[in-house]
């Protein structure tokens, strides 16, 4: 089976000096779903957030074979697709649409091509007919799943997930952990939540 994810031995600093991941270690398989799991402040977050280099550890991690570095980054980006814990990260533009179209847009693609990515990306989030509707405006379920959307468009072959269910009632939780069983992508999940980890 190939890997997805090879990190070995990251250690992280904060710019304060404190220590944010010690040493780790991790393989994840193509294919596989993963969840991290631990009190806040463990470092699943900072772990996350050095999958498609925005934060960097050295050369510890590989996605794919490829290392994390400067290098690689915009290849890295397109296989590794991270939602933040709050949406409001991702959701900045007038509506549903253009947040989702803001990706593929500035990978270059067609019109055409962009349209059919953001159409296919609301359909896979249960989103397909709010295109129209400013994303500031939904509820906090409805923002998680037009920010996985935004990533969703970019075909990522990864997906790294930090707190998806957080802030979510029991029916959106429940909704949001069938559309994420339903992606056929390597994931990767920070989460307090044992109920979607199970």
């Amino acid at each position: 089976m190939n890997k997805a994810i090879e990190i070995n031995g990251l250690s992280y600093a904060y710019p304060d000096g404190q220590c944010g991941l010690k040493d780790i270690d991790l393989t994840v398989y193509c294919g596989e779903s993963v969840a991290l799991i631990g009190p806040n402040g463990a470092g699943k977050s900072t772990l996350l957030l050095h999958l498609n280099g925005i934060l960097r550890g050295g050369k510890a991690i590989s996605i794919q074979g490829l290392q994390v570095v400067d290098n690689n980054l915009r290849e890295i980006r397109k296989k590794v697709g991270m939602v933040f814990q709050d949406p409001e990260d991702q959701l900045f533009a007038l509506n549903v649409y253009e947040d989702v179209a803001f990706g593929p847009v500035n990978m270059g693609l067609a019109q055409e091509e962009v349209d059919r990515r953001v159409k296919r990306a609301l359909q896979k989030v249960g989103m397909k007919a709010y295109e129209k509707r400013s994303s500031h405006h939904l509820s906090i379920g409805e923002k998680k799943r037009v920010a996985i959307a935004t990533v969703l468009s970019l075909d990522p072959e990864i997906l790294a997930l930090d707190e998806p269910t957080s802030s979510l009632d029991p029916r959106g939780k429940w909704a949001l952990t069938e559309l994420l069983r339903s992606l056929p992508v390597t994931k990767i999940v920070a989460s307090h939540d044992l109920d979607l980890v199970s």
